[in-house]
């Protein structure tokens, strides 16, 4: 289990470091600031997320689901205010970049046959 989190955790710290080449708008100084935005990401879905997404339960209902990459990106967004060497240019930028977190984290999912 410790082993699957950590894997989950640099596959997501990887991901973060190679946004800025995927999606324009999107920048990360040092490789350490893309560990501190991951661990940031981290706490923030154990923590707000939960919150978030009872508050948007009628949302994500009406959007069969879709609204989560909203809260995604809300935190990603969240993140880059937190994280001096993490910026992100607009909120498009942001759910761009948390949809693509997602489908990473997924993937990592669905290979080590981790349960959430």
């Amino acid at each position: 289990m410790i082993k699957a989190i950590i894997i989950r955790f640099l596959a997501v710290a990887v991901t973060i470091l190679i946004l800025p080449h995927v999606v324009p708008g999107i920048s990360v100084e040092l490789v350490t600031d893309g560990v501190i935005v991951a661990l940031v990401l981290g706490f923030l879905n154990i923590f707000l997320k939960p919150i978030i997404r009872l508050a948007s339960l009628p949302l994500r209902l009406l959007t069969l689901g879709l609204f989560s990459f909203v809260i995604n990106g809300v935190l990603l967004w969240i993140a880059a205010a937190l994280v001096e060497g993490f910026t992100i240019a607009g909120f498009p930028e942001a759910v761009f970049g948390a949809i693509i977190i997602s489908i990473v984290s997924l993937f990592a999912r669905l290979l080590l046959g981790a349960k959430r």
